[in-house]
């Protein structure tokens, strides 16, 4: 079960997580400097089937209910609830990149549009995006036990042309925007 820790670049806040595959999909945990705490699920297709986001003073709990995304936010005990055509949420926590490009199942070179929920700041103040997604090349890194292939993609905000990338060994982002990972407990599990 890989574990490890992500530094925030832009808050130098450290992010310690956990993922590993189990019978029906995918989880990955993770606990912030600042409080915020993640718990993210996917099926076997890597649909996001149940995500809970906490922050200090709000929380959101949500998933994918067929083609919506369907979601309750709220600051104490009852919240409102949300609903959007969209494939899944997005937030500056590496395990929804890897979520997202992992569902795409994108051959290199091929690219994909993708309507995503930004979860944004403390509040978890929610924003439709579109993305495009396009797999670059696989390159392969040796190390002490066997040589770790690690996948590229370029992802594109469609309303403002700003282009980063993420770096993928199997279900660990070794490099995501604004993210790097500066601890691995344990290797990456490898997707067939």
């Amino acid at each position: 079960m890989p574990s490890g820790t992500y530094l925030h670049l832009d808050e130098g806040i450290e992010e310690r997580f956990q993922c590993a595959p189990g019978p029906g999909g995918w989880r990955y945990t993770s606990r912030r400097d600042d409080g915020v705490r993640l718990d993210l699920v996917v099926d076997a297709r890597w649909r996001q089937i149940r995500v809970e986001l906490v922050t200090p003073g709000w929380w959101l709990r949500g998933g994918l209910t067929g083609p919506e995304l369907a979601w309750v936010r709220a600051a104490g005990e009852s919240g409102t609830e949300h609903g959007e055509r969209a494939s899944g949420f997005v937030s500056d926590s590496p395990g929804f990149l890897v979520a997202v490009a992992r569902s795409l199942e994108l051959d290199e070179g091929a690219a994909a549009d993708v309507r995503l929920v930004r979860l944004s700041g403390t509040s978890l103040s929610a924003l439709s995006v579109s993305w495009r997604w396009r797999r670059g090349e696989t390159s392969s890194y040796e190390t002490e036990t066997e040589p770790l292939p690690v996948s590229e993609y370029e992802i594109t905000d469609l309303s403002t042309g700003e282009v980063e990338s993420l770096y993928l060994a199997g279900d660990v982002a070794v490099a995501a925007p604004g993210v790097e990972l500066t601890e691995l407990g344990s290797p990456p599990n490898l997707l067939v």
